[in-house]
């Protein structure tokens, strides 16, 4: 007969999430993970099997939870312009958050040697990086559609240079973060972009 857990599994999932997100996935080593998570070795071994398919189900929670808020606020709003500067405004209610893990977002914390060195996390990081970028896309191209962008707006190139340069703010947080400042530079930004 199989055991059950004897864990609340999302509650643990929570807060392994909030610790990677912390200390990001070279900084945390297993018992100060086991400790956040409140399990001992046995239950983490039975579920999780290893550090780098937990941090993987953090992803995966991460994406679920976090990312969710922030497709929504881009997906909610009326046009995809309107979208896009709703999702920096949710980003930068995440900076401004002071109960946040970290000044960068998980995904974006991400992107290092280290996690992109394990097939499966890279796999998983550029499924969604995908996702997102082809979903925006499409969306701008209603709008182009609409008559609501410029014929010559090309979102296949415009995306792209959004996502990076929304990683380039994560980083640039960790210094210096300034609200009306970024605020200021995101509107120069995608008024330069046409949005």
């Amino acid at each position: 007969m199989a055991r059950t857990l004897e864990f609340d599994y999302t509650e643990a999932l929570e807060k392994a999430t909030r610790l990677f997100w912390k200390l990001g996935y070279a900084g945390t080593s297993l018992r100060p993970l086991l400790k956040a998570m409140g399990i001992g070795d046995g239950s983490f071994y039975n579920k999780l099997k290893s550090m780098d398919h937990a941090y993987l189900e953090c992803l995966k929670h991460y994406t679920a939870t976090v990312g969710q808020r922030r497709g929504k606020a881009f997906f909610s709003a009326p046009t995809g312009r309107e979208g896009v500067r709703a999702l920096f405004n949710e980003i930068l209610n995440c900076l401004d958050n002071p109960h946040t893990p970290s000044k960068v977002c998980l995904m974006a914390a991400s992107l290092t040697r280290e996690v992109l060195a394990e097939p499966s996390l890279k796999k998983f990081i550029q499924q969604e990086i995908s996702k997102m970028s082809e979903a925006m896309i499409a969306r701008l191209k209603v709008d182009q559609q609409a008559g609501l962008l410029p014929p010559d707006f090309d979102p296949e190139t415009v995306v792209p240079i959004i996502i990076t340069y929304i990683q380039g703010q994560w980083r640039m947080a960790l210094m210096s973060y300034n609200r009306p400042q970024f605020e200021k530079q995101i509107d120069v930004f995608l008024t330069g972009l046409g949005l």
